[in-house]
């Protein structure tokens, strides 16, 4: 009976430290980080920024494994199928964590709310309406008024039907009561090219895409689609500036995720890894060089940013009927 209680009492104790030795020990082998998009794009390349520096901190090597297909839920899919040990994470974005599953419900088989347990915010950056520069408006205002006197007649470029680009215009023609075309692209540089060439109207773009050519004097800029101007653009205003369209918020987001499940003592271990990194003087510099704003909340914040997200989103995209089925 003795033996059976000192058994009992060994069990318990085991129970009430693992927690901490698990958090104590872990990592003890390389990090892989899923990047549910092809090499050498924006997601890409904030994930390797962020990566190498998290390698440093966190004493075991993060390595960026590319799984892009299907607009990222390819990549996703297979992130929320890892088990939950802190050795698979997700780099992703608002398009596949919090959109993807209102356009396309039967392709998206994971929900981002579920399945995944959010690690940090890494940053947010505004899209940005741009113009052709031969375009009849030079203020929002201007191009509200162009737009409700030629019902149906202006294009916008995005990078694809359901992304936040294309969400983003349709909450302006909602919002403003304004009627633009969607004209979905494949490649993003083209948008670009095309509306230097005068064969599209308007474009919904990164903004860091947009800049080189606004600041060249190719394009026009209208307004941002963040509540408060970039501070990388503060010249461009916001498009809630105007009061016909001071519901427009769409934000382009960049967060870590491990699959759900995962220890928090681990969830916490990396949060810390990735606070100290965004931290450094030089990854401040190189994801500022994007456009990005960084953030780096807490899993608790993060969590509570992707509800609301994941809310808004869907209420977008059910007001627009939006569908890439």
């Amino acid at each position: 009976m003795q033996a059976l209680l000192s058994r009992c009492i060994l069990a318990l104790g085991a129970l009430l430290t693992a927690a901490p030795a698990l958090g104590q020990t872990y990592p003890s082998r390389p990090i892989t980080v899923i990047v549910p998009y092809a090499p050498g794009g924006s997601v890409d390349a904030v994930a390797r920024i962020v990566a190498m520096r998290m390698t440093e901190k966190i004493g075991q090597n993060v390595v960026i494994e590319n799984v892009a297909g299907a607009g990222g839920v390819v990549g996703t899919q297979k992130a929320s199928q890892a088990a939950p040990n802190g050795y698979t994470l997700l780099f992703s974005v608002e398009s596949t964590m919090a959109i993807a599953k209102f356009v396309s419900p039967s392709i998206v088989q994971y929900d981002s709310q579920k399945d995944f347990q959010p690690i940090t915010l890494i940053g947010t950056s505004p899209l940005v309406l741009v113009g052709k520069k031969s375009l009849a408006a030079s203020t929002t205002d201007d191009l509200l008024k162009l737009m409700r006197a030629n019902p149906g007649k202006l294009n916008y470029a995005t990078s694809g039907i359901g992304t936040s680009l294309h969400v983003a215009g349709e909450m302006i023609n909602i919002e403003g009561k304004v009627k633009m075309v969607h004209v979905p692209y494949r490649v993003g540089a083209q948008m670009v090219t095309d509306l230097m060439g005068d064969q599209i109207d308007l474009a919904m773009l990164p903004l860091v895409m947009a800049l080189p050519n606004y600041r060249n004097g190719n394009i026009k800029a209208f307004g941002t689609t963040e509540p408060t101007r970039s501070p990388v653009a503060p010249d461009i205003p916001s498009l809630t500036e105007h009061p016909d369209l001071k519901g427009v918020n769409v934000t382009v987001w960049f967060g870590l995720f491990t699959p759900a499940k995962t220890d928090m003592a681990i969830v916490n271990r990396l949060h810390q890894a990735v606070a100290a990194a965004l931290q450094e003087p030089d990854v401040r510099t190189k994801l500022s060089e994007t456009g990005l704003r960084i953030v780096g909340n807490t899993p608790a914040e993060f969590t509570t940013f992707l509800a609301a997200e994941v809310e808004k989103f869907g209420t977008i995209v059910r007001a627009a009927n939006i569908k890439a089925e």
